[in-house]
């Protein structure tokens, strides 16, 4: 049996479809999508342009909404809800850091950390003690009381990761986490994201045309045209050979990895 069988399911995609344009000219960009993702997974999503990833992506998240199928998210069916609703389950569960870090220059790191929570229903002496452990991991606690103008691209996208942890969402989407970082940013994100999933159990989707940053995940999604093309599996191999396996499969999907739908 896989052991993807034997987990709990935090997401479902069921024949999800996903098409834009008129009905006479539509160009179907996502056509028939299966996925699912256990609790505790770190899954990768890739592909070539025009691959569909980053439309994958928006309407597993709740940013948009598929033409045709089934989303479940912890047996939620958000593919049915109204916009109301939608926005509701958005802000309860679900977490999101984008390559743009979306930060409110007129708030420290620390308000715009507890943002989501004055909205939600932690109480105050949770969202502190929440604010400190997250803050201590991904080490911006002594970044509290700056404001963004006054931080680094690398800081600015851990702040927006601790946001987006702080209410304990039930899945961490990260759209090109990445992609505006250094390099050596760019790891101490990844690896503080793997710390994450693998010591807090955290439950990430990330989109993403790395192979280095894909290297990060338990498991790596490709899409080709629309479909799922093919996944692995990281499983007790190390970073190093799973980038390398990454990279075969890269090979044979070719052309340019930067996706732009």
């Amino acid at each position: 049996m896989n052991h993807i069988d034997t987990q709990k399911t935090m997401l479902h995609a069921h024949d999800v479809r996903k098409s834009y344009g008129t009905k006479g000219s539509a160009q179907q960009v996502l056509k028939g999508i299966e996925l699912r993702v256990i609790e505790s997974e770190f899954v990768g999503i890739m592909g070539p342009s025009g691959s569909g990833k980053t439309t994958l992506l928006n309407v597993l998240a709740t940013i948009d909404r598929p033409t045709e199928g089934t989303i479940l998210i912890e047996d939620t069916d958000i593919s049915r809800m109204k916009d109301a609703e939608l926005s509701a389950f958005r802000r309860d569960k679900l977490g999101f850091i984008f390559q743009d870090y979306n930060l409110l220059d007129t708030l420290t790191v620390k308000e715009n950390i507890l943002l989501p929570v004055s909205l939600g229903k932690m109480n105050k002496k949770e969202a502190e003690e929440e604010f400190r452990t997250i803050a201590n991991i991904l080490d911006i606690n002594d970044l509290a009381d700056k404001y963004p103008h006054e931080i680094s691209g690398g800081q600015k996208q851990r702040t927006s990761a601790c946001r987006a942890l702080i209410h304990r969402p039930a899945i961490l989407f990260a759209d090109e986490p990445t992609g505006a970082l250094d390099s050596k940013s760019a790891s101490s994100l990844l690896g503080t994201m793997e710390a994450l999933n693998q010591k807090r159990k955290v439950t990430i989707v990330m989109v993403t045309h790395d192979p280095v940053a894909s290297s990060y995940c338990s498991r790596v999604v490709f899409l080709k045209d629309g479909t799922i093309y093919s996944e692995l599996y990281r499983g007790d191999k190390t970073r190093q050979a799973f980038f390398k396996d990454i990279m075969d499969v890269q090979a044979v999907l070719g052309g340019d990895t930067v996706d732009v739908i």
